[in-house]
């Protein structure tokens, strides 16, 4: 059983990365400042033997130094996330995600741990292709858009991994999330299915933003964690890129009626410029979809639950977490 040290462990991805090393029986620590990761994310974890919590950012080298210390597997999945976040606030976006990333694999380096990087879909940028792989160009749009921070921060993270496996041997393996959904996932931050699903809850209109034609994959969160545990046990997934996530393509249109067919038929759609949900300076990809050839030659197996199933567990949770 491995000591495993999760950045970011209190957020969504990595509360629920959390349960499933303690169920399989590995200690688990989490470094997360808490600025978009919840103690609450955790409650189910906090009581175990085997856990442990520091508050504490990754952008402090001390503090990241430190929570290395002893652990054999590092899984890197602190970052600026978000969409709206990142359009707010783009300098905080190249801050949390360059530089942190690039101390914790030198860190590595020296302590020998093995490191799982996650990534994003976003580094792909305008990429004009039905269906993206792990090789594919990356098509970012300009400077001048603050959106384009998020995917080019993480694609310059991807390098510096992959350059450190090259020089140095660093034992890392890339994971590229797709729209990754589930319960504890907050609308706070551009989420779209949780904030459809808080709309509709109550009683609301589903706003969709622009006409509602992009076209995405959502995938479960239990299903990409076991993902990812599965490619850091496989030594052939070692220096490379995985795209992570389903492969199930569906508008946001659909998705939104899908939302409503469930929670209220009554309930209609109302649609939004992007200018009025980001600014004038926003621009958006209208088709994102991944090629999993890579991870299911890999580790067997992808994402396979259904948007229904998805939606069911999200909207049970949710009403569960309200009271209802």
């Amino acid at each position: 059983m491995a000591r495993c040290l999760i950045t970011g462990g209190a957020g969504f991805i990595g509360s629920h990365l959390s349960e499933r090393l303690l169920e399989l029986g590995h200690d688990v620590t989490v470094l997360d400042d808490l600025s978009t990761g919840e103690r609450d994310n955790l409650q189910h974890v906090a009581a175990h033997p085997n856990f442990k919590l520091t508050v504490g950012s990754i952008t402090d080298p001390v503090v990241l130094g430190d929570a290395l210390q002893g652990n054999d597997v590092v899984y890197h999945l602190a970052a600026a996330v978000g969409v709206k976040l990142v359009a707010d606030d783009p300098v905080r976006t190249i801050e949390t995600n360059i530089y942190p990333t690039e101390v914790l694999l030198r860190l590595a380096v020296q302590g020998g741990q093995k490191v799982f990087l996650a990534s994003t879909s976003e580094v792909f940028g305008k990429n004009p292709k039905d269906r993206w792989t792990e090789e594919d160009d990356l098509h970012l749009g300009p400077t001048s858009r603050p959106r384009w921070a998020y995917g080019c921060s993480k694609a310059i993270d991807e390098f510096l991994a992959l350059a450190y496996h090259g020089k140095y041997g660093l034992r890392v393996t890339v994971g590229r999330f797709f729209n990754v959904v589930g319960p504890r996932q907050v609308g706070h931050y551009g989420m779209v299915i949780p904030r459809f699903i808080d709309q509709a809850l109550d009683g609301k209109s589903v706003v969709v933003y622009d006409d509602g034609e992009q076209v995405r994959c959502f995938g479960h969160v239990r299903e990409v964690v076991d993902c990812v545990i599965e490619l850091m046990g496989h030594e052939q997934a070692e220096g490379k890129v995985f795209n992570i996530g389903s492969d199930q393509p569906v508008s946001i249109k659909q998705l939104a009626e899908q939302v409503i067919a469930r929670v209220d038929p009554n309930l209609s759609i109302e649609y939004l410029a992007y200018k009025e949900a980001y600014g004038n300076d926003f621009e958006d990809v209208r088709r994102r979809v991944p090629d999993l050839t890579r991870l299911e030659n890999t580790i067997g197996r992808k994402p396979s639950m259904s948007l229904g199933e998805i939606l069911d567990d999200i909207i049970r949770w949710k009403r569960g977490a309200a009271g209802d």
